[in-house]
C-alpha cells in the first residue's frame, strides 16, 4: 500500500483492532506499573524486563537484550536494554521507550487504579503508557497484515531519568543504538504536540571553601558563605548575557525562547548558625539552545570558575549531568509522515515544539536518524502524586505510531 494514498480503511482497520483490546492493555499497564522501577536508585529493572518479556512473549512477540549482557558481576549493575522487531531488512524504523520512572510520592502509586478511560499510577504516563502504545502499535501493524519495506524496532531502556548512563548512552558506547535507523519515535508525554527538538543541558554542583571559626572569634575564620556569594555574582555577569539569546524553534505556550542558566537550584553549607561556615555549595543548571554548542558553553562556566579562582576564591565543582541538544526538521520524512499520521487519526494538524528538557531523542539524532517525540499523556502530570494516562490516548498514538510507520515504510504492492 503507497503511503501517499492511505484510505481511511486503513486507519478505521488499525483504531478497530485497537479499541477491541482496551482492557487486555489496560491490564498489562496496571501490571507494569506495579513493578517499582524507580530511577534513582534504579531498581527492579530486571524483575520489569523479566515481566515484559514473558508477557509480550504471550502476545507473539519476542524480546531479545539488546545490548551485551555482562559477562561478570551483579546483573543489575547492567541492566538490560530490550528490543523487538516487526518486518524485514536493514531500513529500520525506530520505536523508544525507557521503563525507569521517578521516585513515587508513596508505594500507593505503584498500585494502578483505573476510573473510566484513565489508569492512574507511577509510570501511567511517564511512559509506560506510552510503551503499551508501542507495542500494540507493533502488533496491530501484524494483525492487521501491514506488509513494509523494512522493520520496526521497539526499544527499551533503563536510567532515562538520571542521564542515560546504563541505558541509550551505553548503547551509543556500544555502536548499537539507531544501527540502520531510518527514523525514530519517542514515547515522552508530550501533552498532544510533537517535539522535534530538545535544550541540551550541563548541570554542575561548585563547592565554595573557607576556614571554620566560632562566631565571637568570626575575625580568625574565613567565610564559604560570603565567598560563594561573590562566586554567584560573577556568574550573574554570565547569565545576562547567556539569557539574551533565543531559541528559533517553535515554542509551547508558558515557555519563552531565551536560553537558561540558573544558579542555586540546590544549595547549602555550614555546620551552624553559630559557626563561621568552612564550606558552602551551590547548583549551576544551564539549558542550551539547539542553536548552541555545549562544548562551548561548557568552556564558558568552567571558565568564569577558573576566574574566581584566580580572584583567590578557592572552589572546585563537578559536572553531574551533561547532554546534547538536538532537532529534526519538519520536514523530514518521519516528520512529515508523523504529521500526517496524527492528522489522520486525531483529525487534528500536528504542532511541531521545542521540549524544554533533555529527550533521548538526542541520541538518534547525533547519529543522523531523523528522531520525535510524541506520546499519550500530560507533562503536567508526569512525575506529580496523581500521574495518570487516558487510555483513548493510548489507543490513538498506538494507531498513530502504526500508520507513521506505514508511511516511512511503505512498500510497494
Amino acid at each position: 500500500m503507497c503511503a501517499r494514498s492511505l484510505e481511511k480503511e486503513t486507519v478505521a482497520r488499525l483504531l478497530g483492532w485497537l479499541q477491541e483490546r482496551v482492557d487486555e492493555m489496560a491490564t498489562l499497564l496496571a501490571d507494569l506499573i506495579a513493578v517499582p522501577t524507580e530511577n534513582p536508585p534504579g531498581r527492579f529493572y530486571c524483575e520489569f524486563a523479566d515481566l515484559f518479556r514473558n508477557r509480550a512473549y504471550k502476545l507473539g512477540v519476542h524480546f531479545e537484550r539488546l545490548d551485551a549482557a555482562p559477562s561478570t558481576g551483579d546483573a543489575d549493575e547492567v541492566p538490560p536494554c530490550l528490543c523487538a522487531s516487526y518486518g524485514e531488512g536493514e531500513r529500520t524504523f525506530y520505536f523508544h521507550g525507557h521503563y525507569d520512572v521517578v521516585p513515587a510520592q508513596s508505594q500507593e502509586q505503584f498500585q494502578a487504579q483505573r476510573k473510566d478511560h484513565f489508569l492512574f499510577g507511577r509510570g501511567a504516563c511517564d511512559m509506560k503508557g506510552g510503551i503499551i502504545s508501542m507495542l500494540y502499535a507493533m502488533l496491530a501493524l501484524r494483525e492487521c497484515n501491514v506488509r513494509l519495506d523494512g522493520k520496526v524496532s521497539l526499544v527499551l531502556i533503563p536510567d532515562e531519568e538520571t542521564g542515560g548512563a546504563r541505558g541509550s548512552e551505553r548503547l551509543v558506547q556500544q555502536g548499537i543504538l539507531g544501527r540502520d535507523g531510518f527514523g525514530m519515535l519517542l514515547a515522552e508525554p508530550t501533552s498532544g504536540v510533537v517535539w522535534n527538538a530538545n535544550r541540551g543541558a550541563i548541570s554542575l554542583r561548585v563547592q565554595v571553601f573557607g576556614k571554620s571559626a566560632h562566631v565571637g572569634l568570626q575575625h580568625q575564620g574565613e567565610n564559604a558563605f560570603e565567598r560563594m556569594h561573590r562566586v554567584v555574582e560573577y556568574l550573574q555577569q554570565l547569565k545576562r548575557e547567556v539569557e539574551q539569546r533565543t531559541a528559533t524553534c517553535n515554542i509551547g505556550a508558558g515557555q519563552v525562547p531565551n536560553s537558561i542558566l540558573m544558579l542555586g537550584g540546590q544549595s547549602g553549607g555550614g555546620t551552624n548558625f553559630n559557626v563561621v561556615p568552612e564550606t558552602c555549595w551551590f547548583t549551576i543548571d544551564r539549558r542550551i539552545n539547539p542553536e548552541e554548542s555545549l562544548a562551548e558553553e561548557k568552556a564558558r562556566i568552567i571558565g568564569a570558575l577558573k576566574e574566581c579562582q584566580r580572584r583567590g576564591i578557592p572552589l572546585e565543582w563537578e559536572v553531574f549531568q551533561e547532554g546534547e541538544s538536538a532537532s529534526s526538521a519538519e520536514n523530514e520524512t518521519t516528520g512529515q509522515a508523523l504529521a500526517e499520521a496524527i492528522q489522520e487519526v486525531t483529525g487534528k494538524p500536528a504542532r511541531f515544539e521545542l521540549c524544554p528538557g533533555l529527550l533521548e531523542t538526542r541520541f538518534y539524532a547525533a547519529r543522523g536518524v531523523p528522531s520525535y517525540a510524541y506520546g499519550p499523556g500530560l507533562l503536567s502530570v508526569a512525575h506529580g502524586p496523581d500521574e495518570y494516562v487516558d487510555l483513548r490516548r493510548v489507543i490513538e498514538y498506538a494507531a498513530v505510531y502504526a500508520l507513521a510507520a506505514i508511511k516511512v515504510l511503505h512498500a510497494n504492492e
